[in-house]
């Protein structure tokens, strides 16, 4: 299928601004089980295996929709959208910058071949370097969206809340770790955007013309729909260890310095998680995310895409 001629006269600014409202339209779909995810990920931090048991009437395991239903129960159900502002800020700023780099890598940077494919390999490169280049610029309302899901456990838990709203959230960061502060955890974060992006970005470009190149799928909501697929499955099973220590370097408390109390860097996070609960402290959180990822990217592929066509831009 010939792709539609472009008629937009800023066609950059045209295609941020369309992965911006796709993404946000897709955030606001899927937030529950975001909250749901980054709860199952603190669920057992600091506390040993050989513990684990003493300390269970105090802080219970849940799985995921138990982890749900008691955020309902306990919290109230608006609570599920807990920190979904941040989360929106978060990705008009990085999904409108890795789908824009993405395309320019691809199109200008790197070239398709003479058959007008894009090769495997400068794929993977693409769409790990715009992941991480959107995920770096993103990272302060990425660290406020985590503090501000946890608020509600704080609350049931006794505890005095560390945050009141995302300008509280932002200010109270810089007021404790200056400007630094708002990257506290960008490594893992990173780490993490790149994965995902890889499994994402690279997964649906690839598995899209591959479609399109050796079947009889057309170019619509159909290719679309098979390829968000699968990709959301990709970037879930690449994404989640990486998503399990960002969120854990994330929400930690810090000194008045800004440094973590519990962990010194991504690596010793890594190390310390799977001392104390095993290497399938890893994974916590992977249904959801991969439940999450799937309606996720299916919800943004076929809203971005359809997107595009409205407004005369060729299909990604």
């Amino acid at each position: 299928m010939a792709p539609v001629q472009e008629n937009t006269q800023w066609p950059r600014v045209s295609k941020f601004t369309l992965s911006a409202c796709a993404a946000t339209v897709a955030e606001l779909v899927t937030f529950p089980l975001d909250l749901t995810k980054t709860r199952l990920q603190i669920q057992g931090e600091g506390v040993s295996r050989q513990h684990a048991g003493s300390l269970h009437t105090q802080t219970p395991h849940r799985g995921m929709l138990r982890t749900a239903v008691g955020i309902v129960r306990e919290e109230g159900p608006l609570k599920l959208w807990q920190g979904a502002t941040p989360a929106i800020y978060r990705h008009i700023v990085y999904s409108g910058g890795r789908m824009l780099a993405y395309e320019q890598l691809r199109e200008s940077a790197f070239g398709r071949s003479k058959d007008g494919s894009f090769p495997f390999w400068k794929a993977v490169i693409a769409s790990m370097i715009s992941g991480a280049l959107g995920q770096f610029i993103a990272s302060p309302t990425d660290l406020v969206k985590v503090q501000m899901q946890m608020e509600g456990k704080r609350r049931l838990e006794g505890k005095p809340p560390r945050v009141h709203g995302v300008y509280h959230a932002f200010t109270k960061i810089i007021a404790e770790g200056g400007i630094r502060g708002l990257w506290a955890g960008w490594v893992p974060n990173v780490q993490r955007a790149a994965l995902v992006n890889l499994g994402d970005l690279m997964t649906y470009d690839t598995v899209k013309h591959f479609l399109l190149r050796n079947t009889s799928i057309q170019d619509n909501s159909i290719c679309h729909g098979l390829s968000s697929i699968c990709s959301g499955l990709v970037a879930a099973t690449m994404g989640t260890p990486a998503d399990v220590v960002k969120t854990r370097v994330m929400n930690q408390p810090r000194d008045l310095n800004g440094r973590g109390l519990l962990y010194k860097s991504s690596t010793d996070c890594l190390v310390k998680s799977v001392k104390k609960e095993g290497w399938k402290s890893l994974y916590k959180g992977f249904l959801p995310t991969w439940f999450r990822m799937a309606p996720w990217s299916l919800t943004f592929w076929l809203t971005f895409e359809q997107m595009r066509r409205a407004m005369g831009i060729s299909s990604f």
